[in-house]
């Protein structure tokens, strides 16, 4: 992280300085195990006490907070440190990852067209005719496939694949790991009792504000395209399926898999584990708990729970007295064997 004062990093987020202005800040930390230089701040209360023994340089507080004794951190109020920290994460990520530039060794064809301020790491490979919009960053080991169109703003970390054809919107962040346009699990069983891959020949297009976990899979449409909205959120280790459609700002929690062209409606949150049967509607505003297995379509808002899942309330009631069925038995029994003494 580069140097920067408390009035610096008060001017950025609109806060007011108590104490040295002037303090220098090279590090972001917790407030309980900060250390000279460092950063930190405080919103939950229950930390409060480590405000007056943190080593931390300068200390995020909110405005209304009442001191009980003298500190020795530079304090910047403002109206909710939390927000203003996530703020200065943001502009911290954007430090580190501003590179510009081309790496040695890499390749890329005369068709491929590179945007204003790109950024291609070593051992990048990028197709022929693709398509990479400015400020775009990608990261070492990358490969990205022939006729690929990455929008404006994008990042891409190291190790990411990217089959041909495939679109990425503006904007979106892409892990390590992760795989897009591998071809979709297709496969037709014939009379010696054996499997015929069907070809994949679709895409996927994934639209502009959508983060991708480390080592999550998307398979490219069998035809057409799998789908992913703006704004979707994918966290590590999902499984998405050919021709799939995920709705605008849905997020996923780890290790879901959704089978072929089932389409997901938007604003919904799916827990992790979850496991999703092909060819079914999911409702916009869908809650599905971890470790849910759906297998049929889900009106809009429902909230769901257990393999097979079904209404979140029922499943709770009903957990409830499977937990008690062993003393229900052990009852039954005693009083069988009583009556028949």
């Amino acid at each position: 992280m580069s140097k920067f004062t408390a009035q610096q990093v008060a001017g950025l987020l609109g806060g007011k300085v108590e104490g040295d202005a002037n303090a220098v800040i090279t590090k972001l930390s917790k407030i309980e195990e900060g250390v000279s230089g460092s950063l930190s701040f405080l919103s939950n209360l229950q930390y409060a006490p480590f405000l007056y023994t943190t080593a931390a340089s300068v200390v995020i507080i909110p405005n209304d907070y009442v001191l009980e004794k003298p500190v020795s951190a530079t304090l910047i109020r403002v109206p909710e440190p939390r927000a203003s920290f996530a703020v200065l994460l943001e502009a911290y990520n954007q430090i580190k990852n501003n590179k510009k530039g081309i790496e040695q060794p890499s390749f890329i064809p005369a068709s491929a067209q590179l945007g204003e301020d790109v950024y291609i790491g070593a051992f990048v490979s990028i197709g022929e005719n693709a398509v990479i919009g400015k400020n775009v960053k990608i990261f070492a080991n990358s490969v990205i496939g022939d006729n690929i169109v990455i929008g404006d703003d994008t990042i891409i970390y190291a190790g990411v694949r990217i089959y041909s054809d495939c679109m990425i919107g503006k904007h979106c962040t892409i892990h390590s790991g992760v795989i897009i346009g591998g071809d979709g699990f297709g496969f037709n069983p014939n009379s010696e009792n054996n499997y015929k891959k069907v070809p994949q020949i679709g895409n996927v297009i994934i639209e502009d504000h959508v983060e991708i976990g480390s080592n999550t899979t998307i398979d490219r449409a069998t035809l057409g395209s799998t789908i992913i909205r703006k704004g979707v959120k994918l966290d590590n280790l999902i499984q998405i399926a050919h021709n799939v459609e995920i709705g605008e700002n849905t997020v996923i929690a780890a290790q879901t898999g959704i089978s072929g062209s089932t389409k997901i409606g938007k604003n919904c949150m799916i827990g992790g584990q979850v496991g999703i049967v092909g060819h079914l509607h999911i409702g916009d505003g869908v809650k599905i708990a971890a470790q849910s297995g759906i297998g049929q379509n889900l009106k809009d808002n429902e909230m769901v729970q257990g393999s097979p899942a079904f209404a979140v309330g029922d499943y709770r009631r009903s957990y409830v007295m499977f937990r008690s069925l062993p003393t229900k038995i052990k009852e039954l029994e005693n009083t069988i064997k009583n009556q028949n003494n």
